[in-house]
């Protein structure tokens, strides 16, 4: 049933889709959304062939039509310059043979029984194994199929900001990345690199050898594709718990964090790109940032090009651009002096 949602979901995506771009196609004016639900939810049950639509839940096919809509808001003001950021471009279609899956249900469509299980809309009741007790009652829910065969339930609740607020404390500290250490801090304190892709290079060497070999549509080749998938969720999953504790140990710990903007994107299309992208630098800013406004510490950006190298911690004098191989011993004995 689950597959099914999926799919369904899927198809509602792809009609709305089609019916927009054979309107502008055709000239004719943007269809609304109210229009677009009843064009490919209401009278499409009524047709034969999609007559299958009935036997899973509506809400989840009102999401996928609502998530199109926004997909389309997001596109038209990143035109217009009212949406910040890299531009969006148009939705696109949905394939079947996308190993990512997702469904959105909403409160009347689910529930949570005290035994901790979930009760799903037209696909009844599900085991799951909860990493954290909610704080308060959900408003909707976020079933996830990924790549590697796994099921996720992802929860939207609403939390007062001023209940994760930390006590102040008289504490701050400075953060220089890199690869050789993965942070170096600024009362000396170096944060091992882990390189968490590195460590597994040889085996997925070996599981895409083996991946390579397979034919293409049998079942040995879906096999052999999940357990790559595997092992690379393994890799992403050990990152993003390290750069979860990493960070939350240094807002913890530190009333303000100074922190140096970087080009993740530039470092990363140089001769170190793949340690770049291991490093994942770019998910630890963001999770610096994020959880400093919650929990109520000050993050400051230094921008890349300031010379902080070059000056007197002191007096703020600049003695000039240092050679690399000096660069490093500058700076240590201008942090020392009085």
């Amino acid at each position: 049933m689950l597959a099914r949602t999926f799919g369904c979901a899927r198809v509602v995506w792809n009609d709305a889709l089609t019916a927009r771009k054979t309107a502008r196609k055709a000239g004719l004016p943007f269809i609304g959304d109210a229009e677009i639900q009843r064009l490919v939810l209401t009278a499409a049950k009524k047709r034969p062939e999609r007559v299958w639509l009935r036997e899973v839940s509506s809400v989840a096919l009102q999401q996928a039509v609502r998530d199109l809509n926004a997909a389309y808001q997001n596109f038209f003001d990143s035109v217009s310059g009212r949406r910040k950021g890299p531009k969006m471009g148009l939705p696109r279609f949905k394939s079947r043979h996308d190993h990512r899956q997702a469904v959105r249900f909403t409160t009347n469509a689910f529930r949570l029984h005290a035994d901790g299980s979930l009760y799903l809309a037209k696909i009844g009741n599900v085991e799951v194994r909860w990493s954290r007790a909610l704080p308060v009652a959900p408003s909707s829910v976020t079933v996830i199929l990924d790549a590697a065969g796994r099921y996720f339930a992802s929860f939207v609740v609403e939390v007062e900001e001023s209940s994760q607020s930390l006590p102040e404390i008289d504490a701050e500290t400075g953060i220089d990345l890199g690869l050789t250490h993965y942070a170096t801090l600024s009362d000396g304190t170096k944060i091992v690199n882990p390189r968490w892709l590195r460590r597994r290079e040889r085996k997925l060497a070996r599981l895409q050898r083996s991946l390579a070999r397979k034919r293409k549509g049998s079942k040995n080749r879906d096999r052999a594709r999940v357990k790559v998938a595997r092992q690379h969720a393994r890799v992403a999953d050990a990152r993003r718990d390290f750069l979860h504790q990493t960070s939350s140990s240094i807002i913890r710990d530190n009333q303000t964090v100074h922190v140096e903007t970087l080009s993740v994107r530039g470092m990363a299309r140089g001769r170190h790109a793949k340690s770049a992208h291991d490093a994942g630098w770019g998910t630890f800013l963001a999770m610096l940032a994020d959880k400093s406004a919650r929990r109520g510490r000050v993050l400051v950006q230094i921008g890349r090009w300031h010379p902080s190298s070059q000056l007197c911690p002191c007096c703020g004098w600049k003695i000039g651009k240092l050679a690399p191989s000096r660069a490093g011993v500058g700076l240590s004995v201008l942090r020392r002096a009085p």
